[in-house]
Order: structure tokens, then C-alpha cells, then sequence
């Protein structure tokens, strides 16, 4: 780029002007859709940067739902031990499958993070938040399924007594 210069500028000096004025022009031209095009893949960048760490943040939301989830479970079930105990299996897989996707989600966010094509890496952006919107319905139908086996199984204990 820099033998263009100086080619432009020796074209204008030996006495051509106006053809130099029209080379210095295209040359300005070229400067300016580079440096259009560099402040456009850094704002590609900066937004995918944001988009990864917003991701990060959702499954921080998710992870705290699913710990005051847990706790309210244990708040539920009485100290004794006694308590709709047929639903712990259930409980149990519920907990290790959010655990694996877990797991899984920070998998993804780091292959993305390696990808070096932004179109490529907002692609992969775009597919990791639906995902996660569809496992987020999944798991909120999942809780409130065990929660209304578990005051069924409440509500059959007390029957019983």
C-alpha cells in the first residue's frame, strides 16, 4: 500500500496533477473502506464477546434457579426423613441432567469463544441461545411436573394417616 503512495505522489510531483488528484482519491478511497471494514469486524467482535458473556450470565441465572429449586425442595421435605420419598429417583436424574447440561452449555461456549469467523461464531451465538431457551421451557414443565407429584404424593400420605 505504501508503493502506492509513493507512486502517487511521484506521478503529482513530475506534473500529471490532475490525474495524480484522481489517483490520490482512489487511493483515499481504498484507505477509508479498509478502516470502514476493520471498525466493522471489531464491532462484530465486541458484540460476539457480549453475546458469549451474556450466555454465561443466563446459565448463571439458571444455575441459581435450579440451587433455590433444591433448597426449597429441602425445605419442603421434613427433617425426619419421612416424605414423598418414590419421587427422589426422578429428582435425582432431573438434578444430573441439568449438571450434564451444564457441562455441556460451558463445552459450547468455549468452542465458540475458539471460532475465528464472527459469522460463523454469531451463528453459533444464535443456535446456543435457542437451545437454551428450549431447555430452560423444558426444565420449568420438568419442575412443575415433580412439584405436582410430590404434593399428590403429600396429599395421598396425608390421606393415609
Amino acid at each position: 500500500m505504501t508503493r502506492l503512495i509513493c507512486l502517487a505522489l511521484l506521478i503529482w510531483a513530475i506534473g500529471e496533477p490532475e490525474w495524480a488528484r484522481a489517483a490520490t482519491d482512489q487511493l483515499e478511497e481504498v484507505f477509508q473502506e479498509q478502516v470502514n471494514a476493520r471498525q466493522q469486524r471489531k464491532a462484530e467482535e465486541l458484540k460476539a464477546r457480549e453475546q458469549i458473556e451474556q450466555l454465561k450470565r443466563d446459565r448463571q441465572v439458571n444455575q441459581a434457579q435450579q440451587q433455590l429449586d433444591r433448597m426449597q425442595r429441602q425445605q419442603a421435605d421434613p427433617p425426619t426423613g419421612s416424605g414423598p420419598r418414590a419421587a427422589q429417583p426422578q429428582l435425582d436424574q432431573f438434578r444430573n441432567d441439568q449438571e450434564l447440561q451444564r457441562l455441556q452449555t460451558d463445552q459450547q461456549i468455549n468452542r465458540i469463544q475458539q471460532e475465528k469467523d464472527p459469522l460463523r461464531q454469531q451463528q453459533q451465538i444464535n443456535d446456543l441461545e435457542r437451545q437454551q431457551q428450549i431447555r430452560s421451557l423444558q426444565e420449568q414443565l420438568q419442575r412443575n411436573q415433580m412439584h405436582e407429584d410430590m404434593e399428590r404424593l403429600r396429599h395421598q400420605q396425608q390421606n393415609l394417616r
